[in-house]
């Protein structure tokens, strides 16, 4: 009888307990479905490419000397006309001032001879000299205004030589490099500095012949920066260039396409992809689920679906590609089926 008696007084407050802790499972909200999605459009093609710069400059040196002043590094934004560098031009510049000596010295020498031919023409006229002698004056006055044209032409390109020891940027742009320091030895052809246009970038990739069929063809094309956060970018039609000759050696052809100018995480060598949609692939079902309700365990792949009793299934599934917020279910599941989209909610159900 006590025996009884401990087994009721035990079993009471486990039952109350059951009935009123084990209302969490009443508590818990219902799992959240959404329904296997069928689409017809053709799937994506993709083809990896790489971000490069429609205008680009590497900058060298002309003349040779010392570089007495470097003025930009690497990443600076810099304006057009800027001066990125000096290399000394002492040498260039005594050159100049002599040039400039020269054709004084020639120009006081032609206004000596062109006094001297107008004396000779007014004697000519009184009949005092010879037609030789007046000859003679004019070669005389001829031969100075040649001398003086030459050496103006001399000292307009010792001029010019002075110039060229200073590197200006041809356009606004990012320094690249500058694979030189201070006190380097500039020799023409040496490159100096690296800038590009980052407002004028494209993606460029090469297709084989059957892509490129359906990159002409495409309704759609997209440009995504895997190493940038933010999604894909559609692209219009006529930004995109397909070049009209193939390599002899992959035969593959390169498609060019322009990107926006403010697209984050875009910089020249950077890895990109290319993505069109070719609009005359044939258009099987397909089928889609959003990718937040896809599970992963180990080498396992699945979904939870919704049984017979109401009750989450997990199911293994073979995945295709991603667009946007879905992904394509390539076997595992049919059109209609509802599958779960907080996967560990549904692994709690039993």
């Amino acid at each position: 009888m006590s025996i009884l008696r401990l087994s009721t007084a035990f079993i009471a407050p486990a039952l109350a307990f059951a009935l009123v802790g084990g209302g969490h499972a009443a508590d818990t909200p219902p799992l959240a479905w959404a329904p296997v999605q069928s689409s017809t459009q053709a799937p994506l093609q993709s083809a990896d490419a790489r971000v490069e710069a429609v205008r680009d400059a590497t900058l060298a040196a002309q003349v040779a000397g010392s570089i007495v002043a470097l003025r930009v590094h690497a990443g600076d934004r810099v304006k057009a006309g800027q001066e990125l560098l000096r290399i000394d031009a002492r040498m260039a510049a005594q050159g100049a001032a002599a040039s400039s000596a020269q054709v004084a010295a020639a120009q006081a020498q032609a206004s000596v001879a062109t006094k001297e031919y107008e004396r000779q023409q007014q004697l000519f006229a009184k009949n005092y000299i010879s037609q030789a002698a007046l000859d003679n004056a004019r070669a005389q006055w001829q031969a100075s205004q040649a001398q003086v044209r030459a050496l103006q032409a001399q000292a307009a390109a010792a001029a010019t030589q002075t110039g060229l020891h200073a590197v200006q940027a041809p356009f606004d742009g990012v320094v690249a490099s500058v694979p030189v320091t201070l006190g380097d030895m500039a020799l023409p052809g040496k490159p100096l500095v690296s800038l590009y246009d980052p407002s004028r970038l494209r993606v460029s990739a090469a297709l084989t012949q059957q892509q490129a069929e359906q990159l002409r063809t495409a309704s759609q094309v997209e440009v995504e920066l895997p190493g940038a956060s933010g999604p894909r970018v559609p692209v219009a039609r006529d930004q995109v260039q397909l070049l009209p000759t193939a390599d002899a050696q992959s035969h593959t052809t390169t498609v060019r396409v322009a990107l926006p100018a403010d697209m984050p995480g875009a910089m020249p060598g950077a890895f990109a992809r290319l993505w069109f949609q070719d609009a005359g692939a044939s258009k099987g079902e397909r089928l889609f689920v959003p990718a937040r309700s896809v599970v992963r365990r180990a080498e396992m792949t699945g979904v939870y679906v919704q049984g017979s009793n109401g009750k989450p299934q997990l199911r293994q599934v073979r995945l295709g590609q991603a667009v946007g917020g879905q992904i394509e279910i390539l076997s595992g599941v049919s059109a209609g089926e509802q599958v779960a989209t907080e996967p560990q909610a549904a692994a709690r159900v039993r």
